[in-house]
Parts: C-alpha cells; sequence; structure tokens
C-alpha cells in the first residue's frame, strides 16, 4: 500500500520546518520507501509497518504542540510494489514524456 499523510501543529506558528524535520527523521530512520512532498509524505509498505510509523510522527508531532491536524490518504492495491515510483511513471507513459520532478 501507499500512503500520502501529513502532521501539521496547530497553534505553533507559520515556521514548521524544525517540527517537520523531527517527523521526517523518523520515517527515513524507518527503512520504508518515501516521497517527501511539499504539501505531505508519501510512504509505502505494510498496513501495520506504515500505520505503525504514521501514529510515531503524529505522536511525535503531539509532545511538540498541544493540538495536532493528521491527514491520512491510503491507496492498497493488492500485489503491487514500487508503486511511488510505478505510479508517476504510468502517467508519464501515457503522456510520452517525462514530468516534472
Amino acid at each position: 500500500m501507499i500512503v500520502e499523510f501529513s502532521v501539521v501543529p496547530i497553534g505553533r506558528g507559520e515556521a514548521l520546518a524544525g517540527l517537520v524535520a523531527r517527523v521526517l527523521d523518523l520515517v527515513d530512520k524507518s527503512g520504508l520507501p518515501y516521497q517527501l512532498t511539499a504539501m505531505g509524505t508519501i510512504v509505502e509498505g505494510e498496513w501495520e509497518e506504515v500505520l505503525g510509523l504514521i501514529r510515531r510522527c503524529h505522536e511525535t508531532m503531539r509532545g511538540q504542540a498541544s493540538r495536532v491536524d493528521t491527514h491520512i490518504t491510503i491507496d492498497d492495491r493488492a500485489k503491487t510494489d514500487d508503486r511511488i515510483k510505478g505510479k508517476v511513471r504510468e502517467v508519464e507513459d501515457a503522456l510520452g514524456r517525462e514530468l516534472k520532478k
């Protein structure tokens, strides 16, 4: 499965890079394939490991802010892997060219 998620502290101002970096450190150290985007993070793996990681990310942010908003979108497709890159590649193949990354 691939999951896109974002963990946002509420009431901590506009400069959030330092807080987000703590969460991304967990993602990076998880060993799961991931892609950081400007609006969230995409991670790929099995149900338990992905949702466990997201829970740790939420709890880490919760330790830094009294209110946290976590959004999760799940794409769960049987018998697939490397979907983070694969989904993009399929769109590029249909278009006949690479898109900006």
